[in-house]
């Protein structure tokens, strides 16, 4: 008789692009100087800033690359490394290339199923902000989350 097995999962960080450090979030304005570089993407990308007990940021993670006019999100994807990360609280963005930061009903649909699973995980969600050329959106700022 022939023993079976199970494969082993090992999970690894793997560092990419840096943001420079900046203390702890207060403003949602000082985030998204932070992540600028979305404004002038070609299509629409889905970021997480991973965040301690103080709100310091300790990585963020590229969640999803879509297309000119959405991008796929998955709660499981979204806190597959936010949990490996050990963070306390996120801050979701993704930007519009169309320059617009006015939410969609999909943002807002996205938003509303993340916090549910961000409360089952106990992971605070502070925001999610749309960046467009120049503005930006806040869910937060606006009484949405």
């Amino acid at each position: 008789m022939n023993p079976k097995f199970i494969k082993r999962i090992v999970a690894h960080y793997v560092r990419e692009r840096e943001v420079p450090y900046f203390g702890p979030v207060c403003d949602p304005g000082e985030v998204v100087n932070h992540f600028r570089f979305l404004e002038i993407r070609d299509r629409e990308e889905f970021v997480s800033l991973h965040l301690d007990k103080g709100n310091r940021p300790i990585c963020w993670d590229r969640v999803s690359v879509g297309t000119l006019s959405e991008t796929s999100i998955h709660p499981r994807e979204v806190f597959k490394t936010a949990l490996l990360s050990n963070a306390a609280a996120v801050i979701f963005m993704h930007n519009h290339p169309s320059g617009r930061t006015e939410p969609s009903s999909e943002d807002h649909a996205i938003t509303k199923k993340l916090t549910e699973a961000a409360k089952i995980l106990e992971i605070k969600i502070l925001d999610h902000l749309i960046i467009g050329e120049g503005s930006y959106f806040s869910f937060k700022e606006h009484g949405l989350i």
